[in-house]
């Protein structure tokens, strides 16, 4: 989302360190440069002009005229201006003092509430939680469907209130409040209240907002904004913060292809914490929100903390021996492959990953044709057979045409992946054995990703 916006500022900071010389005259033009990249961004306008003023007014200082690098100076103090506008430090969701932690989701219909409280629940349950939903988006069709569905995914129970004859009951309030008596009689220590989608100029979906806050007084209101949306999404969190008074911010669709200013402008406007940031629309792809972290990546600077976080997640000890053992053996086949591919994509897609990784901002944004690959050899591997898989050696002519026949492909990108893979294993094989005679144990998983490049 904000690869625009970190290829001007970047543009700008590069100019401004490649001079000789820092002066009041160069600091200036630096500083309309940013304020334009801001505002082509869709930041707010008061923002980006105090903002480009703070840096400037630091930039001069006497500390960074006479540094001796006052270029790296003046980054660290457009660095230290992005944490500062993206909230400073981490906030953590408050869970209360006594269970159940109840949650209340609010935002605009089509913000991504649904999805993001069966994220969160996931993301709750993996900390230890043992949550529930409850389906308090009494109006939209099928949505109680919809979050049973994502409820079931997650394999997180879902309450929801039905009529003799099937229909949804339209009594959000109700569905609140008893979820939270369920809840507790269920020994669940933490209910997601998913509410309607509503205009802050509805005042009768407003009026019903607050009663569900009131009956079911909870420890936590997260107000979901659509990145997408721009300066609209800021000025209608204004307007439910007066209502609700929220305590934290969510930002959904941040993969999307928007400028990104709401996400630095919801943060000053309402002065509540961002809290977490959602990126698709699998379950698992949701981040506590990181000030730092994200200045990082909108700087170029990669968000190496971050990567190494979610790699972490996908590795498994006994897993990953197993591996090693196959690979010095060289009967790592075409199922382990996958397998590992598999982990890798879960990390994100090859964009994100690569926005993640210092310096590599800029060629985050050209890795469509890296990810059309990929899934040319998924759709491969999935067509053949599970004996195909564990023997790519014998896949003869007539296996191969199947093989493009079943995954759409051309027979000569068969034997490519196929002749791609037996150089992959050789060198794999190659890399384990000269790390392993100088008695270095070998990080499995940056091998399988180096190799596999």
């Amino acid at each position: 989302m904000f690869e625009n916006l970190s290829q001007r500022l970047e543009g700008v900071i590069k100019d401004l360190t490649g001079r000789g010389r820092i002066t009041e005259a160069n600091v200036a033009e630096s500083m309309r440069g940013i304020r334009r990249a801001l505002l082509e961004a869709d930041v707010n306008y008061q923002i980006a002009r105090t903002f480009a003023n703070s840096v400037q007014e630091k930039a001069l200082g006497e500390r960074v005229l006479r540094s001796v690098e006052p270029g790296q100076m003046i980054v660290k103090i457009v660095y230290d201006e992005l944490v500062r506008l993206l909230g400073g430090d981490a906030a953590e969701i408050n869970l209360g003092s006594s269970p159940p932690a109840v949650i209340l989701i609010a935002g605009l219909q089509g913000s991504g509430k649904t999805t993001f409280s069966a994220k969160l629940a996931l993301h709750l349950q993996s900390k230890g939680r043992v949550p529930m939903l409850a389906a308090a988006d009494v109006y939209r069709p099928a949505a109680v469907d919809q979050l049973n569905r994502l409820g079931e995914e997650a394999d997180v129970p879902v309450y929801s209130i039905t009529a003799d004859d099937g229909s949804v009951v339209q009594d959000a309030p109700r569905v609140a409040q008893e979820a939270v008596a369920y809840a507790r009689k269920q020994a669940r220590d933490t209910v997601i209240i998913d509410t309607a989608g509503r205009m802050h100029v509805d005042a009768r979906m407003m009026a019903e907002v607050e009663e569900i806050k009131r009956l079911a007084q909870p420890s936590e209101i997260l107000f979901v904004v659509d990145s997408m949306t721009g300066q609209d999404a800021v000025n209608t969190a204004k307007e439910f913060n007066n209502r609700l008074n929220f305590d934290g911010v969510v930002l959904t669709k941040l993969d999307g292809d928007a400028r990104g200013g709401a996400a630095l402008s919801v943060r000053s406007v309402v002065n509540k914490p961002i809290k977490f940031a959602s990126t698709g629309e699998k379950l698992d792809q949701l981040l506590p929100f990181f000030p730092d972290r994200m200045a990082r990546r909108i700087l170029g600077m990669g968000d190496v903390v971050t990567l190494v976080e979610k790699a972490q997640e996908q590795y498994d000890v006994a897993q990953a021996e197993t591996l090693r053992r196959k690979i010095r053996k060289a009967t790592f086949d075409l199922e382990d492959y996958y397998q590992q591919l598999q982990k890798v994509r879960s990390m994100g897609s090859l964009s994100e990953v690569a926005g993640m990784l210092p310096g590599m901002g800029k060629q985050s944004m050209n890795m469509e044709a890296e990810e059309q690959e990929i899934m040319k050899v998924e759709a491969a591997i999935q067509s053949m057979t599970p004996w195909e898989r564990r023997h790519p050696d014998s896949i003869d002519s007539s296996r191969r045409r199947r093989i493009a026949q079943g995954s759409g492909l051309a027979v000569r990108d068969i034997n490519q992946l196929l002749r791609q893979f037996r150089q992959l294993r050789k060198l794999m094989k190659r890399m384990q054995r000269t790390m392993g005679k100088k008695g270095k144990k070998v990080d499995l998983s940056a091998l399988l990703q180096s190799a596999m490049r």
